[in-house]
């Protein structure tokens, strides 16, 4: 059985649309993305531990489920900025110092003041990817642009559910 030749793969050897400048770029705002991911993450898993109230199993769910998604979204922009040759940035003290969203109130406990903080943090990480969209198509990288938009449509779905809970019926 003949063995194949494995030839190493630069960074950007098989990107020839690609320049490394842009690469660098698009890492750059991957990792401003990914601090802010992870930070949206570690909100809603606050939320999820400290809700009370009346709507207590909803929300815990909810906030939950939010914590799982975008811990998947945060491993999608990770890897992306792999991809390009870059190194994904996810280090807590990195994330800290990173991240764009406003602190999560830690001192809250009921649903109500629950669900206005992460909807407040999940429409801003909305507005921040919308951005890196913009960024990404400037640059003429359809798979990233796809990726954030993947991203930035499930973090819109995950707002509409948060902010149904603040709606009351007609």
């Amino acid at each position: 059985m003949a063995t194949a030749l494995r030839e190493p793969i630069s960074s950007f050897s098989r990107r020839k649309d690609l320049t490394a400048e842009i690469c660098a770029a698009t890492v750059e705002s991957l990792n401003q993305r990914l601090a802010d991911a992870i930070d949206l993450q570690l909100q809603a898993k606050h939320a999820h531990w400290n809700v009370k109230g009346p709507s207590f199993f909803a929300l815990h769910a909810l906030f939950e489920k939010i914590t799982v998604e975008v811990a998947g979204h945060a491993d999608l922009i990770a890897e992306r900025a792999v991809q390009l040759g870059g190194v994904a940035e996810g280090a807590a003290g990195v994330v800290a110092a990173r991240s764009e969203l406003s602190p999560y109130p830690l001192r809250i406990d009921s649903g109500v003041d629950h669900v206005r903080a992460l909807s407040g943090a999940l429409a801003a990480f909305a507005v921040k990817m919308r951005c890196s969209i913009a960024e990404a198509q400037q640059s003429v990288d359809p798979v990233t642009v796809d990726i954030l938009t993947e991203v930035c449509r499930d973090i819109e779905k995950l707002l509409w559910l948060v902010e149904a809970h603040a709606q009351t019926p007609r």
